[in-house]
């Protein structure tokens, strides 16, 4: 299911700066979560295994399916909402896993996107979510008037935007230092600004749910790009420095004032 991905000489230089162990690979087929017998199946190109488990008393009772058999048992790896790439660190070495619908996406993007993700796992962050909230996740559900499905597209976004924070220094240094994938990340930015400055209008016309805006406006955090609000409240160093127990405030006060 998985093969190991030739890499260009920049992105060479990329995981050599951040994650010199970690192994790229292709995926055979597209996933959102691998299930456990394919999952295995990296056991044939990493040294050794170890899945991941979280308490049961860290999800409501409500939580969805996926979310409470990525906590189980089971070795599974990626979840709904990681995007084109995902990494790992259940594996040893760590793994970044390239998906085939990447197949007609520009080329310098997709190197952006394994970049992207090598940074991340050298900064030796939770590879998913629940285990950046850990039991501070029932506290967001509490907090978050979505249901489980939109607490889940909240708690996934406020992630993606707390890494976005501690990455996107390093993406604007790669305008100087790895100039094709700069320029990559700038490109990306530039086509979601748009969308991000109509975001108030289309919130306050129902044209845009909250769930949908708020992964929007912290997918636009790595690309240092003006947030409006409520979201400004997480382009801060607060943010980045206090992690979960800020996303969880920011959260109920938001919805408090809703």
């Amino acid at each position: 299911m998985f093969q190991v991905r030739d890499l260009p000489d920049d992105l060479d230089a990329v995981r050599d700066a951040h994650a010199p162990a970690a192994i790229v690979v292709d995926a055979a087929s597209d996933f959102k979560t691998v299930p456990s017998a394919q999952a295995e199946d990296l056991g044939l190109i990493v040294d050794a295994l170890d899945p991941y488990t979280a308490p049961a008393d860290w999800l409501p009772n409500d939580a969805p399916t996926v979310l409470r058999r990525y906590a189980g048992s089971d070795f599974t790896i990626g979840l709904p909402g990681d995007g084109s790439v995902a990494w790992t660190h259940q594996t040893e070495p760590p793994v970044v896993i390239v998906k085939p619908r990447v197949q007609g996406s520009p080329e310098d993007f997709v190197d952006f996107l394994i970049a992207e993700a090598l940074v991340e796992v050298g900064l030796g962050v939770p590879e998913g979510f629940l285990g950046f909230y850990g039991e501070q996740y029932r506290d967001l559900d509490a907090a978050v008037d979505l249901g489980p499905n939109g607490t889940y597209q909240v708690a996934a976004a406020l992630y993606d935007g707390w890494l976005g924070l501690q990455t996107r220094e390093i993406f604007a240094e790669w305008l100087d230092t790895q100039p094709r994938l700069g320029e990559a990340w700038q490109d990306a930015g530039e086509r979601i600004e748009g969308r991000l400055s109509g975001l108030p209008g289309a919130m306050a016309h129902g044209d845009t749910d909250f769930a949908d805006a708020t992964e929007l406006a912290c997918s636009s955090i790595k690309h240092a790009l003006e947030l409006p609000a409520p979201y400004t409240a997480l382009d801060t160093d607060v943010y980045r420095d206090r992690g979960a127990e800020y996303a969880v405030a920011w959260a109920e006060k938001t919805f408090e004032q809703r």
